[in-house]
């Protein structure tokens, strides 16, 4: 009973969006706000993946024919059908929502979504998080073919193929020239289970999304922002697995934010004082006074600061 209204409410969802592509973001609220303890069973959760991931089918020839804005939309059906708790799944859209974003020069957007799968990946590796179910280790193998490649066969994921194109959104910041030079597929493992599978799965969409997120922070500007991408890419850095490509992003992009940061930080610390100084200079008015009056003044010795005040031809310190 519970799996049938869960699915009629799916589908109202579903419906909605198709009429209203405008209200996705609202539907992705409301569908963040699905009780975690609803679950679907084994015959409703695979169709709903099937569902899911035929959209994403499509979300993704949308994105490759470089109409991002209808991308967009199908992503947003996608994650509608596909389960709360099936954090991987939803993970992988979230990241390809964010490089959608990318693509139209969305930054905040784009921090978002990719902020979003980050925390699913995080939730799915917490103790007591639920085993694989029936439905997670078909999406498991399904995934990896959509993009091209089969995670059943490797050991540690690659940044891509280069032999075969890029068809699930996920290699679409580096160049075709810097794609070339990836490293090639590591040799085939003799057998792997699914949760070895799963942990190299998570670990190839927690790289996409901090390198989505990390692009999208530097893009976007502003000391926190620069600062997050300096945290996503010092992060990324440590990470095994990661591209030839990838790699000279990650060391670029350290080498050159730390001055962005700091310029970043001195400008919004200067404005915070001119702010800081027209709001005391209206209070210090009646009085004939304003921050004028007042300076500070380092120690050279402590380090500390004092402040000096000066009227007329005098000066007290305190």
């Amino acid at each position: 009973m519970m799996g049938a209204l869960g699915r009629e409410s799916k589908d109202a969802q579903k419906e909605s969006l198709d009429a209203h592509p405008e209200d996705a973001a609202d539907a992705r609220q409301e569908d963040a706000d699905e009780p975690e303890s609803l679950r679907f069973s084994p015959e409703e959760e695979a169709t709903l993946l099937q569902e899911s991931h035929s959209i994403k089918a499509e979300a993704n020839a949308l994105f490759s024919s470089h109409d991002y804005h209808n991308a967009l939309s199908r992503y947003d059906d996608a994650v509608a059908s596909c389960p709360k708790y099936l954090r991987y799944e939803r993970a992988v859209l979230q990241s390809n929502i964010a490089a959608t974003h990318l693509k139209l020069e969305q930054w905040n957007e784009a921090i978002k979504a990719a902020t979003d799968a980050l925390d699913g990946l995080v939730e799915l590796e917490e103790p007591g998080a639920a085993p694989l179910s029936p439905a997670d280790k078909l999406e498991t193998s399904e995934s990896s073919q959509a993009d091209g490649r089969n995670t059943s066969r490797r050991q540690e994921p690659p940044k891509s193929d280069p032999r075969a194109p890029d068809t699930d959104v996920e290699d679409e910041i580096v160049s075709e020239g810097a794609l070339k030079s990836a490293p090639a597929p590591p040799p085939e493992p003799t057998s792997q289970s699914p949760a070895e599978t799963r942990k190299a799965d998570i670990l190839r969409i927690r790289t996409k999304a901090l390198l989505r997120r990390a692009r999208a922070r530097s893009e976007a500007g502003g000391w926190q922002n620069l600062a997050g991408a300096e945290e996503d890419y010092r992060t990324l850095a440590g990470m095994p697995g990661l591209g030839a490509a990838d790699l000279r992003t990650v060391r670029a992009q350290l080498s050159a934010l730390p001055p962005r940061t700091k310029a970043a930080q001195d400008a919004e610390t200067a404005e915070m004082w001119g702010k800081l100084r027209q709001l005391g200079d209206g209070i210090l008015k009646p009085f004939g006074l304003s921050t004028q009056n007042f300076q500070m003044v380092q120690d050279e010795k402590t380090g500390g600061y004092s402040v000096n005040f000066s009227q007329g031809g005098g000066s007290s310190s305190s």
